[in-house]
């Protein structure tokens, strides 16, 4: 007996299964289905992307790769198997192989904005920060550029608050007409011309300070040189960046949103420079600001999957209405050796057991214009309670920059 082909309506509806499958995290069930579907439209390359990332998430990444290469074999042309193609290789540590995916996904689709963000991303990764900082801003003029406005995340009051303060200050600045809402900008924020991080002649002390810390913690004043504080403060006022919504009552700033100027590569690579013994073996891998509003709370207790983090703030001292808080509150036992990224970030009540547990103490750091933390990323850390004065200019700032992966990192042994 001859086997029956499945009808269109009955090849759709699979379709539709399999991706709320994979929506849903069901990953192996996904998988099933689009294989199902495959042994009808073997070809598809719509499903046999589906299938790629399917098995790219499940952490097959040998199949994965095999997947989106069959696609591309039958139809060269497509840019979005090249940008899976490419994700793959940049988990697979083969930098260049995925940027060469990029690019042939922009030559073949210039205006394919995911592109341009995953080849900042392994350009960056790859210690290539000015090429990966131009390809973020591009991804945002694409992405934002277009005369509308949109926020990462739910439209929340605070963003309200804040995105009518930004209008306000930029109409005053006769950057555009203050009466528009409808606004893409990035201020100018090239690299100096002199040092953008001051000279440290107490560097080796702090890189003796940090070798025998527990925890590792230190704490560096006037950070920056005036003019790159002032640069900096400049381009955070004045760039349409602030998008992504955080219900906590703080905004994110992120590469791919335009934060991504090219003072931040000079920053970064005179800090490697100036603390070497910290720093120097470890690349830049993330980097963000976030802004906050006093009137809500900030950050909860949390820790980032990287070997060290740096942060800083720009706000003014004046801005700060309590002197002694304002910062951040950083715990001095580091977090389990086995904590995955989902336990450092989403599990806080979690987090606060282990500590209580562990016996360990907090350590905090209050706020300071131009004053910069590093430490161990694997350490909890939440925004310390803050109180700054009513005014755009006035938000409290902060940058972080993290550096390496947190496998990298010869963790201390014992209390931290």
């Amino acid at each position: 007996m001859a086997t029956m082909t499945p009808s269109a309506a009955a090849l759709e509806a699979a379709l539709q299964q399999a991706m709320l499958h994979q929506q849903a995290g069901r990953l192996s069930e996904a998988e099933r289905v689009y294989r199902d579907i495959l042994r009808v439209l073997p070809d598809h390359p719509g499903i046999n992307n589906n299938l790629g990332l399917a098995l790219k998430d499940q952490g097959r990444l040998d199949e994965a790769a095999a997947t989106f290469q069959r696609v591309l074999a039958r139809k060269p042309g497509d840019a979005l198997a090249q940008c899976n193609l490419g994700n793959v290789l940049r988990l697979q540590g083969r930098l260049d192989e995925a940027a060469a995916c990029f690019r042939r996904a922009i030559v073949i689709k210039p205006d394919m904005a995911l592109a341009h963000q995953n080849l900042g991303t392994t350009l960056c990764e790859g210690g290539d920060l000015d090429a990966g900082l131009a390809a973020f801003r591009h991804h945002a003029e694409l992405a934002f550029g277009t005369g509308q406005v949109r926020a990462v995340g739910p439209v929340a009051p605070h963003k309200a608050r804040h995105d009518q303060e930004q209008r306000d200050y930029l109409g005053e600045s006769a950057v555009v007409d203050a009466v528009s809402s409808d606004v893409f900008h990035l201020e100018s924020c090239d690299r100096l011309s002199g040092r953008a991080v001051n000279p440290d002649t107490s560097a080796g002390d702090i890189a003796a300070r940090w070798r025998s810390g527990t925890p590792q913690l230190v704490v560096i004043d006037d950070l920056l040189t005036e003019t790159a504080l002032e640069r900096l403060r400049r381009f955070c006022w004045g760039s349409t960046i602030w998008r992504k919504v955080y219900a906590d009552g703080y905004l994110g700033a992120l590469p791919e949103y335009g934060f991504a100027c090219p003072l931040l590569a000079q920053i970064s690579e005179e800090l490697r420079g100036t603390y070497p013994e910290i720093l120097e073996q470890y690349k830049l891998l993330q980097f963000w600001g976030f802004k906050y509003d006093s009137t809500l709370s900030g950050i909860k207790m949390h820790a980032d999957f990287a070997a060290v983090n740096v942060n800083f703030w720009i706000t003014a001292d004046e801005a700060n209405l309590d002197p002694e808080h304002g910062g951040l509150v950083i715990w001095d036992v580091p977090a389990p050796l086995d904590w995955d990224f989902a336990k450092y970030n989403d599990s806080p009540q979690l987090a606060r057991d282990f500590l209580a547990q562990s016996g360990a103490r907090p350590v905090s750091v209050p706020h300071r214009a131009n004053r910069a933390v590093i430490f161990d990323s694997d350490l909890f850390h939440e925004t310390d309670r803050i109180s700054f004065k009513e005014g755009y200019r006035n938000r409290r700032i902060n940058i972080t920059l993290l550096y390496g992966r947190r496998e990298e990192a010869k963790k201390p042994v014992g209390r931290g």
